[in-house]
């Protein structure tokens, strides 16, 4: 039982997204008010990223009980951890390890509801429930990529609200974006799977209205995010500097092959690789875009 079969489990390279959407919430905190709490910036990230780890751990889970992840093939961004059906760890050890996160999760979430009261609570509220029940209930109704889409949003909105006990347009506007990034990963990466998800029940997207139907939705993704960056801007509502985030626009070409390769596992992974490096790249741009305007107005 090493660290490094728990990192794997716990997927750290997709924990990124997390530490993107609450990196964001403090820059548009600080964008806003020019202070920052650093106590409270790290509690929020530990918190954020102890409820992330939770719904991987918990997904392995209940992935390897209901038979999904014996019977796909697994990839890179995939198909599972494959470390509960190659026998690394105990089952009940890896659901307990997502309770426990949970829980260190919902503490730091409690010390801001004490703070900063009803809002907070229902952001947590939302959070522990969707968290616990990602795997089965919300899954399985086909509100997967939905749920992470809200999720997101929620992530900034939450870390704005606990450094300016505010909700502003801006804050909206930053958190749908983020929220976008992430289902859009969550979109892509279950086309592999769909066969075996559809076999034990799961209703993602993709299973909803089948895979050609659903790889036009590609499209859907950045054209939101692009959407509301230059929304945002028009309105004043970001900085002009955020437009930097169209510096993605080339790897979004890669969606003119995706029909060709939705069959294909091995050539799809270039897809989800690509997928997954827009969104982050994107949000760390979004990021940059506060960054520079918040230098300007110190400098100016």
């Amino acid at each position: 039982m090493s660290l490094s079969t728990w990192f794997r489990i716990i997927r750290v390279k997709f924990l990124l997204a997390s530490v993107i959407a609450v990196s964001l919430g403090l820059a548009v905190s600080y964008w806003q008010t020019q202070r920052l709490d650093v106590a409270h910036s790290i509690i929020t990230m530990a918190g954020v990223l102890a409820l992330h780890a939770s719904v991987d751990l918990l997904n392995d889970f209940w992935d390897y009980k209901r038979g999904i992840d014996t019977t796909t093939k697994r990839t890179k961004f995939s198909g599972g951890t494959g470390v509960l059906p190659e026998g690394l760890l105990e089952s009940s050890h890896v659901y307990r390890a997502g309770v426990i996160f949970l829980i260190l999760g919902s503490l730091a979430g409690i010390y801001f509801i004490v703070l900063y009261g009803w809002i907070i609570a229902a952001i947590l509220g939302f959070a522990v429930l969707s968290i616990y029940f990602y795997s089965t209930k919300i899954v399985d109704s086909g509100l997967g990529e939905i749920f992470v889409g809200i999720k997101g949003t929620m992530i900034v909105l939450g870390t704005i609200f606990i450094q300016t006990q505010g909700i502003e347009p801006a804050n909206i506007v930053a958190g749908v974006i983020a929220g976008a990034l992430s289902s859009f990963v969550l979109y892509i990466t279950s086309f592999p799977d769909y066969e075996a998800d559809k076999q034990k029940g799961r209703r993602t997207l993709v299973i909803v209205l089948g895979k050609n139907k659903a790889s036009v939705l590609f499209w859907v993704f950045p054209a939101i995010v692009y959407g509301l960056i230059v929304y945002g801007v028009a309105t004043e509502i970001l900085p002009v500097f955020c437009l930097v985030a169209f510096a993605t626009i080339p790897l979004v070409g890669i969606g003119t092959k995706i029909k060709k390769t939705l069959d294909d596992a091995e050539r799809f992974v270039s897809i989800m690789k690509t997928t997954l490096v827009f969104s982050r790249i994107t949000g760390l741009l979004l990021i940059v875009g506060f960054l520079i305007e918040i230098i300007k107005n110190t400098y100016s």
